[in-house]
């Protein structure tokens, strides 16, 4: 493999110092644009996990002593930070997994801020407990304390956004954190680390580097990490599970979707059309994304107008090309295992039965034949295989990346029918006019999140989280705090 320019180097964060792998070794970070090499960052040990679990732990005393209003401080200083490094921050999280820096830049920083503020603002109510009389001479109480050490898990498709989400609320709690992010993309999580260091005291937020089955499960199953919260595959989380089965301990785990976007014959359908197409599924990040509208379930009365609004939108603004560029709309798959897994599915779907409706092709010297850099990178095109039934495996298994199947329905059961008849239960979406309707339809969707003509529109302000396989619990302040009750006789 070609290495271009000068290759970056990036450490550990550990007890507020950078710090390299202690045996020294590397792994290599790939640009999936170009699918070259771009950065090393540390393939760490469980010699590293020890290291790391005692940072965190000997900082966290003093940290869990602090009055609420002194930890809020600190973490609005870090969404102040991120005026001055978000263009940076955004620019190594476009270069390490391809999530265009229109969407990395504009849309991911204040959104990353608004999480930092937003801690800050509940860092009390970590604190807060209940009185109760028990009779004429005592009374109970309950009081709210953090947990200890929190282990963060983050994914490669969204790592800035994951990490600030288990970050942030686990120390407004008064806890300390230890982040791992994914190999494939850990870029962004280190750099970020390092500019916290400047802030937060040393050891109350750690990062290292390293594989899953090396760190990660030395790190999950060491009894002194506290809470583990997960986003991430399934797979991942069935590992968790087993790690965490000798020492029991609060779990977060927030897994994968394969999420039913629902479009009916009464809604307005240029919006509709936007919403399962360039908002839903073929995204700046190339739909690997976990709430991604990857079954776009359309009533039969409009199926061939809807798909011919939709293969326009997609023609008219899906726009692959420099991720740099604030005129790309859509990069390339984040990584090369990723990138087969996808064009996997894009021909298992076709020998499924499937009819190609768009796209399909893939590879960078296909798609961007005039830009040879990126020949050798991780492209795939926006691609819609419509299928008659949703018993195939395109459309059972989370594929995560630009590919979504169009499945027709005549009535409101049988979407709703199709909608459910799925192992995952993340995010679903209903393109309707008819408010009755949309009110059924949220009642009896299983997931845990549901928009009404809009998609992927998310905030602080309210929960996010999943059911059946795609995991359970919040990154919430409260899941980072434990609850004590207090009884007092005074007679």
């Amino acid at each position: 493999m070609t290495i271009i320019n000068e290759v970056k180097h990036y450490q550990n964060l550990i007890a507020g110092k950078l710090a390299p792998s202690s045996s020294g070794k590397t792994m290599e970070s790939i640009d999936p644009a170009t699918g070259q090499v771009w950065a090393q960052i540390p393939l760490c040990t469980t010699e590293d996990v020890e290291t790391v679990v005692e940072s965190a732990r000997k900082a966290f005393p003093s940290w869990a002593a602090l009055p609420a209003t002194e930890r809020a401080d600190y973490l609005r200083r870090i969404g102040d930070s991120l005026t001055e490094h978000g263009q940076e921050l955004s620019a190594l999280e476009t270069q390490d997994n391809g999530w265009v820096i229109r969407e990395s830049s504009y849309g991911l920083i204040p959104v990353l801020k608004q999480i930092w503020y937003d801690a800050a603002g509940q860092a009390s109510i970590a604190s807060r407990g209940e009185t109760t009389p028990l009779g004429p001479t005592s009374f109970g109480y309950t009081i709210r304390e953090p947990l200890g050490v929190v282990l963060g898990i983050i994914p490669w498709n969204a790592p800035l956004f994951t990490f600030s989400l288990k970050a942030a609320y686990a120390l407004a709690a008064g806890n300390t954190v230890i982040i791992k992010p994914s190999e494939l993309a850990a870029i962004g999580s280190l750099r970020f680390g390092e500019m916290l260091a400047e802030i937060l005291p040393p050891g109350v937020l750690n990062v290292i580097s390293g594989l899953g089955s090396e760190i990660g499960d030395a790190l999950v199953g060491h009894k002194g990490v506290n809470r583990v919260s997960l986003t991430g595959s399934g797979r991942t989380a069935r590992s968790i599970v087993q790690s965490t089965v000798r020492d029991p301990k609060p779990l977060t785990l927030e897994l994968g979707g394969k999420s039913p976007n629902i479009v009916f014959e009464d809604a307005d359908l240029d919006k509709a059309a936007e919403g399962v197409t360039t908002n839903g599924i073929f995204t700046g990040n190339a739909g690997q994304i976990c709430v991604g509208g990857s079954r776009i379930l359309i009533q039969r009365s409009i199926l061939d107008e809807m798909l011919v609004r939709m293969k326009e939108k997609i023609a008219s603004e899906v726009q692959l090309g420099p991720t740099m560029d604030f005129m790309t709309s859509m990069g390339p798959i984040a990584n090369v295992q990723q990138y087969e897994r996808v064009c996997a599915y894009i021909d298992l779907g076709l020998e499924e039965g499937g009819k190609l409706v768009y796209g399909g092709r893939r590879g960078g010297e296909n798609l961007l034949p005039d830009q040879p850099e990126f020949a050798q990178g991780y492209w795939v095109e926006p691609t819609l295989i419509q299928m008659e039934k949703n018993t195939a495996r395109i459309c059972q298994e989370e594929i995560f990346g630009p590919v979504a199947v169009v499945i027709p329905f005549d009535t409101e059961e049988e979407a709703l029918e199709i909608a459910n008849d799925t192992s995952y239960g993340l995010a679903a979406g209903v393109w309707t006019t008819n408010l009755a309707r949309a009110q059924r339809m949220v009642q009896r969707i299983e997931a845990g999140n549901v928009w009404v003509n809009t998609y992927r529109r998310v905030g602080v302000e309210l929960p996010f989280g999943g059911f059946k396989d795609s995991g359970f619990g919040k990154d919430s302040i409260l899941e980072s705090t434990r609850e004590k009750t207090v009884m007092i006789e005074i007679g």
